[in-house]
């Protein structure tokens, strides 16, 4: 009994592996099944192929859109913009055109994928839901960029931060401050903005003049002093503006000067004219040094001069007094010798 189960399990599993065999045989040489694999296999490498052209095309589209808006752009703001919302569109292209790409590949591997669309959908209302501050954050990046409020490279102020834009993201936007403090600041928190490198600015410096200097000749001094700044410096646009006496007191007054720079340049501008104005000043002041000093010598000279022609004076009638002191000596001297002989 044993021995005949034995021989039934035996050739059972011969059949199995009989079975086994012919069913990869089939499946082997399945010209059907090798067929539509092959068909499968070029369409999956066709929407490739195809998703990478239309990528390609459509960045090509958005460069040539981009040149054309720059070509008439006057203001390098509006350049630095144009590059990125280059950048975003073409990202958003990509990630679309992937997307598309993902979802022709998975039916073609027979993929149901209405269950996987609304799933998709649902997780994504959940994180819409659970993630207001970051949709929050990617729609004001979006519109930040979108309406040029700043780009990269501008100076701007927002709150209590300033600093030179290094990035916009959808999410964040990164500045750098003038001592080197880099700030990430959220997108969804930015309210106001002052951007400082859009039009050009207007430096305005105030110099103090003591009172006891002469209007007209300050004012001709500063003039003289600000001839050709233009020309020195690349940050100052035209030659300031001296408006006058901005205010008095009794030790001094103050003179105003405006001056029309380029964006985020009017520190630099303000120093520019201050320098100048400064080394006009100890020019100013070392020649009146010089000639108060040259006055007191030539008062110096004068006094000794007439000093010595004192002296002089004094002793030349000195001498003719002795002189004539000698004529009458010898004259009461004879008069004494006559009465004498008498």
């Amino acid at each position: 009994m044993q021995v005949w189960m034995l021989e039934t399990t035996g050739i059972e599993a011969l059949d199995e592996a009989v079975r086994f065999k012919d069913k990869v045989w089939n499946w082997v040489t399945d010209a059907d099944m090798w067929a539509s694999v092959l068909f499968s296999g070029l369409r999956i490498l066709a929407i490739f192929l195809l998703t990478r052209l239309i990528i390609k095309l459509v960045y090509k589209v958005i460069d040539r859109s981009m040149e054309k808006e720059m070509t008439g752009s006057r203001i390098l703001a509006n350049s630095r913009r144009f590059s990125t919302v280059g950048g975003l569109l073409k990202n958003v292209v990509t990630v679309i055109c992937n997307f598309v790409m993902i979802m022709l590949i998975l039916s073609e591997f027979n993929f149901d994928l209405g269950p996987l669309l609304a799933g998709a959908g649902v997780v994504g209302l959940a994180i819409g839901f659970g993630a207001q501050s970051l949709v929050k954050d990617v729609i004001t990046g979006f519109f930040i960029i979108f309406e040029d409020q700043f780009a990269v490279g501008d100076v701007i102020q927002t709150g209590t931060y300033k600093g030179t834009v290094e990035m916009i993201g959808l999410r964040t936007t990164r500045l750098l401050s003038f001592t080197g403090e880099v700030h990430i600041i959220p997108n969804g928190s930015i309210i106001n903005v002052t951007n400082y490198s859009l039009a050009n600015a207007m430096a305005v410096v105030d110099v103090p003049v003591k009172i006891e200097r002469g209007l007209e000749n300050t004012l001709a001094l500063i003039g003289e002093a600000l001839k050709g700044i233009e020309e020195r410096s690349d940050n100052i646009i035209a030659y300031p503006t001296i408006l006058g006496v901005q205010s008095m007191s009794t030790s001094e007054f103050v003179i105003r000067i405006a001056a029309n720079c380029q964006p985020n340049a009017r520190d630099a501008a303000q120093r520019q004219i201050h320098s100048d104005i400064k080394q006009a000043l100890e020019r100013q002041t070392a020649l009146e040094e010089a000639e108060t000093a040259r006055k007191a010598l030539e008062q110096e000279g004068q006094a000794a001069q007439a000093a010595m022609d004192a002296e002089l004076i004094k002793t030349a009638r000195e001498a003719q007094e002795t002189a004539g002191a000698i004529p009458r000596r010898q004259i009461a001297a004879a008069q004494e010798g006559e009465e004498g002989d008498n």
